[in-house]
């Protein structure tokens, strides 16, 4: 056999190799590649959420300046400690205009909460809104430090409630306040206020609180924005803002009570929560402060806590 004739052979019996090796792969694999084992873990999830996520996550409010396509902008403030400036800042609809028409909530159509960064120095507050939609206050800054600012407001346009936040940095030293342990008792301006109740991750839960004064129950509370008392509650570390609603009706102008007002509200996520009650007695507000711890899951049941109640509100 001639040297042409053998090379004629030879690239036909490649030819016939090839043909069978791609044969046996098209059985064995598929047309398209398999994911890794890191990819499938993905495969569904928009279906099946991790167990892990966050619960009560969509009820985290105050952690971003803007929602609801509406901005906290133009914020402007002193900028050390003992100046005495205004506090002033706009809310912006999405095209960029200062808001103007809001809602009234808790007998205010707006309500500024200021806190630093560790939780101290906090104050509730509220600016008055000039025509063009500037809302502003006089302020001056004990400390310096890293400031929240948050407005509380309902824009007339949506009536949907918000709470949208800013940073306010000012110089000058400080000492941050140790981080805050868990406590149910505080006294101020001599009254002694307990609060009991539990927090609940992810779901609601009634917190009491009971206001004395040299051992006596106090039962002068005055309605103070709508309520015979007002609870903000930050979530520390990231101090996200939780909505807390006073319980029972709204108090009619002249009435008293005490020494005991109730509060609805959920915390959004296990944690640590800071809690501020401002209420009213003789004219004057007073803020209390509290610290409490809100474990996954509910509260075990105390031993009679599984017996009916004759109370219609037990339990609520």
């Amino acid at each position: 056999m001639n040297v042409p004739t053998k090379l004629g052979v030879f690239a036909a019996a490649l030819l016939i190799v090839f043909a069978a090796a791609y044969a046996i792969a098209a059985g064995v694999a598929p047309d398209r590649p398999r994911p890794s084992s890191a990819e499938s873990t993905h495969v569904g999830h928009t279906a099946q959420p991790s167990s892990s996520a966050s619960p009560g996550a969509d009820q985290v409010r105050g952690v971003s300046l803007a929602a609801g396509g509406f901005i906290l902008g133009n914020v402007v403030a002193p900028h050390a400690p003992g100046m005495q400036a205004p506090l002033s800042f706009e809310i912006l609809d999405a095209a960029g205009a200062a808001v103007t028409d809001f809602a009234t909530e808790h007998d205010k159509q707006l309500h500024l909460i200021v806190v630093r960064a560790d939780g101290a120095y906090f104050r509730h507050v509220h600016p008055t809104l000039s025509p063009e939609g500037r809302w502003s206050l006089p302020w001056q800054w004990a400390t310096g430090g890293s400031y929240r600012i948050y407005a509380d407001f309902v824009p007339a346009a949506t009536g949907q409630p918000l709470t949208l936040t800013s940073t306010v940095e000012v110089s000058g030293d400080y000492q941050p306040a140790p981080p805050a342990a868990e406590s149910r008792q505080s006294s101020v301006d001599g009254f002694d206020i307990e609060l009991a109740g539990h927090l609940r991750a992810g779901a609601e839960s009634e917190l009491t609180v009971t206001v004395r004064r040299a051992g006596q129950p106090v039962t002068t509370l005055q309605p103070y924005l709508g309520a015979f008392g007002h609870l903000v509650a930050l979530r520390q570390g990231d101090l996200a803002y939780l909505h807390v609603h006073p319980e029972g009706a709204a108090p009619t102008a002249g009435q008293l009570a005490g020494p005991q007002v109730r509060f609805a509200t959920t915390a959004p996520t296990p944690g640590r929560y800071l809690l501020y009650l401002d209420f009213q007695v003789q004219g004057a507000v007073h803020t209390a402060t509290f610290v409490l711890d809100a474990p996954t899951g509910a509260p075990a049941p105390t031993p009679d806590s599984t017996a009916p109640s004759a109370d219609p509100h037990a339990g609520h």
